[in-house]
């Protein structure tokens, strides 16, 4: 009798590693985006486009009426792109993903449901312990945009706004020097026989590069200090050009600021801003010299800054026009919209595409760093330090 053939070869009848496929289930998210209430906030984190790109993929996205208006973008812009726009703000907070520029405040913590997940700011100078029990109580899963990372290792949304804060910068301090503004008459712009406007930059950072683009760009003479080597080549590099840089030295540092016309501070710390500029280098500035501390998000690096507002932008100290607005870009607030509605975009789709947050932060390392709150356990490292409060590594709580 012959032997029946086997439908199977010899090595696929041996025992085999079981293969377990993960299925990414598409997912419809329900975003619900609140206007901001606090004071000279007229940013909003989506434009018209970025929401029909979001809407034409499947979601849902609930506008409170009138959020788009601080950034020139009308109700009806938003409802032609796919948006639903309600006056409702509670209705808003119920949605299960919260956008924001601004971090929540307590009463809007108050209307959001348990397990939401909210993508904001999160401000930690202008934060309190509270805030976060709050976040905790109602086990709120919260990203902070300026925390999360891209591919290359970059903090996206605080470079772009570090570009619209450093252009600004040069821009404030042209408007604040025009006679009609009581500055010193002069203008940018290197007219033939006249001596250019003298412009000294402290720190070599998003912000000092992008402040020293511009100066350069409308005929300015700068002169840029850091103390990272690395930094002052950087810029050397990403100016194409040629200028001066110097480490902080108090004797170069005070040469440079009698000769100026207009001092940006760009410095940063761990903490807090380290204060560069002391009362007595100021004392020796020009008068009508310009100061702009784009620092003072942080505390500034001019001893002499104090925090003013968009009403009230400058103070006057030894004769020096000081302007001490934080939260420069709010300026231009369209302009900052389109910049951090194309860094929110990409992550929303991607969100969607994982199947939801759960999963994207699964593969997503650059979101996971984004991640402060997760199900209301704190997972960041800095701000439980900063705040006495408990703290677990994220790691161990995504599988």
């Amino acid at each position: 009798m012959s032997q029946a053939t086997s439908p199977f070869s010899k090595h696929q009848l041996l025992p085999q590693e079981e293969t377990l496929e993960v299925f990414r289930q598409k997912g419809e998210l329900f975003i619900g985006i609140p206007k901001e209430n606090q004071y000279q906030e007229k940013r909003i984190c989506l434009t018209p486009d970025a929401v029909n790109a979001i809407t034409s993929n499947g979601h849902r996205i609930l506008i409170e009426s009138g959020a788009g208006e601080g950034a020139n973008y009308s109700d009806l812009d938003y409802t032609q792109a796919g948006g639903e726009i309600t006056k409702d703000t509670k209705k808003v907070f119920a949605c299960p993903l919260i956008l924001k520029v601004e971090p929540p405040t307590l009463t809007e913590i108050e209307y959001i449901n348990p397990q939401t997940v909210i993508i904001s700011a999160l401000q930690i100078k202008t934060q309190y312990k509270a805030y976060f029990e709050e976040l905790a109580r109602k086990r709120i899963t919260a990203i902070a945009f300026e925390y999360i990372r891209d591919e290359e290792g970059k903090y996206p949304a605080v470079r772009s706004l570090s570009e619209i804060a450093g252009i600004s910068s040069v821009l404030i301090a042209a408007e604040l020097m025009a006679a009609n503004n009581n500055g010193n008459g002069l203008m940018f712009g290197n007219i033939s026989g006249v001596p250019p406007v003298e412009v000294v930059i402290i720190g070599a950072g998003t912000v000092g590069e992008f402040a020293a683009r511009s100066a350069i760009g409308i005929g300015a003479n700068v002169k840029v200090f850091d103390n990272s080597i690395t930094k002052l080549r950087n810029i050397q590099t990403n100016l194409k050009q040629t200028v001066y840089t110097s480490t902080i030295q108090p004797k170069n540092l005070l040469k440079a600021l009698k000769r100026c016309d207009v001092a940006i501070g760009a410095t940063r710390g761990k903490d807090r801003s380290p204060v560069v500029v002391s009362s007595t280098m100021v004392e020796h500035m020009k008068k009508g010299a310009v100061i702009i501390d784009v620092s003072i998000d942080t505390g500034g690096c001019f001893e002499t800054s104090e925090i003013t507002d968009h009403n009230k932008p400058t103070r006057k100290k030894y004769d020096v026009i000081h302007y001490g607005v934080p939260n420069i870009p709010s300026r231009y607030p369209k302009t900052a919209s389109v910049s951090i509605s194309n860094i929110f975009t990409p992550y929303l789709l991607k969100i969607g595409e994982d199947g939801g947050l759960e999963n994207s932060l699964r593969f997503d390392k650059g979101l996971r760093n984004g991640l402060y709150m997760y199900h209301g356990i704190l997972t960041n490292k800095s701000v439980g330090e900063w705040f006495d409060l408990q703290y677990s590594d994220i790691n161990f709580l995504i599988f």
